[in-house]
Order: C-alpha cells, then sequence, then structure tokens
C-alpha cells in the first residue's frame, strides 16, 4: 500500500478522518463491514466516521479512490491512527483487520482451530458464494440476456447455499450449528458476518420459497443474524444517500 494514500482531489472528509474512516456504499459487499463496526461499536464503544459514495457515477474508478484501493470497488476501510494512513481493501481482509479492535474475542476466537475454522467459511464465501451470486445478479439484470450464463450461476449459487445447509445441519457431523464457525453450535463471528448480507437476498436472486425449503437450517441462520441489533444498523438508513 502506498505510503501517503491521498490526492488532491481526495474528499476532504477522507483526508481530514481521525482514526478508522470507512468508504462504502450499501450493498451486500459494504453491509459485511457496516455490521462489524456497528458491532464493536456495541461491545467497544468504537468509533469510525463514513464516506457513502454511489458507484454508478464511477466514483470509485477515480484517481483518489483508486490509490486507496486499486481494485477500484467498495468498501475501503482506512485507518488513520497508523503513523501514515493505511487502507485495507476487500472486505474479507476488512473484517479481519477489525478483529484487532476485538480484544475480547466476541467476534473471533482466541482458539487458534476456532479462528481457522472462521477464515475457511470467510474465505469459502468470499472465493465461491460472493462471485457466484453477484454473477447471477449481474446476468439476471443485463440488457443481453444469456440463459446459459443465469443458469451456470444460478445452479453454482444454489450448490453453495446447499454446502452452507450441509454445516448449519449437521449432516456429516451429527451436530447442528448455530452459526457458522466454533466448537459446538458455534458462535456468532465474523465468519457470518462476511457470508449473511449476501444470502439474505436469495429471494432477490431469483430463488422461489419452495427452492429454499430445502435449506431449512440456512434460514433459521438468515433469520437469527437478522435478529441482532447490530446487523439491522449496519444495513440500515445511515448508510443510504439521502
Amino acid at each position: 500500500m502506498a505510503s501517503q494514500p491521498y490526492l488532491e482531489d481526495t474528499p476532504a472528509e477522507v483526508t481530514k478522518a481521525k482514526g478508522l474512516h470507512l468508504i462504502t456504499q450499501n450493498t451486500p459487499n459494504g453491509q459485511k463491514v457496516q455490521i462489524l463496526l456497528e458491532e464493536l461499536a456495541s461491545v467497544y464503544g468504537l468509533e469510525w466516521t463514513t464516506t457513502i459514495i454511489d458507484t454508478s457515477t464511477n466514483e470509485q474508478k477515480k484517481d483518489w479512490f483508486l490509490r486507496l484501493n486499486p481494485n477500484g470497488r467498495i468498501p475501503v476501510l482506512v485507518d488513520n491512527a497508523e503513523s501514515s494512513a493505511f487502507p485495507v481493501m476487500e472486505t474479507s481482509a476488512e473484517l479481519l483487520y477489525l478483529l484487532k479492535f476485538d480484544k475480547d474475542n466476541h467476534f473471533g476466537f482466541a482458539d487458534p482451530l476456532e479462528q481457522n475454522e472462521l477464515i475457511q467459511w470467510l474465505f469459502f464465501w468470499h472465493g465461491s458464494g460472493a462471485p457466484y451470486q453477484g454473477n447471477l445478479g449481474f446476468f439476471r439484470r443485463a440488457q443481453e440476456q444469456s440463459e446459459f450464463a443465469i443458469n451456470r450461476f444460478r445452479k453454482e449459487t444454489y450448490r453453495v447455499f446447499g454446502v452452507l445447509e450441509i454445516q448449519m445441519s449437521g449432516r456429516y457431523t451429527g451436530r447442528p450449528k448455530e452459526f457458522l464457525a466454533g466448537k459446538g453450535k458455534g458462535k456468532y463471528s465474523a465468519a457470518d458476518v462476511g457470508t449473511w448480507p449476501w444470502v439474505k437476498n436469495w429471494a432477490l436472486s431469483g430463488y422461489t420459497e419452495e427452492e429454499m425449503q430445502e435449506f431449512p437450517h440456512l434460514l433459521e441462520w438468515i433469520e437469527r443474524v437478522a435478529g441482532r441489533e447490530a446487523v439491522q444498523r449496519g444495513i440500515g438508513d445511515k448508510y443510504k444517500l439521502p
């Protein structure tokens, strides 16, 4: 990452921010980091500031943004408490970075094997679920429709939902889980935060209630996570453009 991440045209609210600053939009990827920040605020009183951009205007492709994230995608987390402002790109990396503020392991694990399980599921969704479901949405909305592409990503997203159902149901372990990672029934963690904002949108991805009945434990997990106050704040109006 660049030693000086700000350019002349970087918005003042970004350059003058103290501590943590999140540049985001209220999409599933943005919501991941928004939720964990809200959870950390609930437990520790963590403070941060936020810049909300509109990616439909290609603000994320401007030089000031690309200086922070060469990939040109939201969200970007910037830690201004470091000697030189330190930008973090990629949602899973941002969630793991934020866990350093979780001193009591409310959203991570002290046990290294449990923490590794968290990372496994975080990476699984980042590398499989999000790309499949994201491409499904892209091709379903595309002006030029491709039945082949839609069917491929629809089947793969559904398959990934099935993998999550296997984990939650305990089909092969005999131990149903309430959350993705952790011993026994598991514990709500960054693994759930990194997965839930996408999976909750199954209806918007074109799946029917009848199809989703194949995943009863996954549906219960969706509702369980949705019931958290910090989760609702993390997807709420404060992150929507006026």
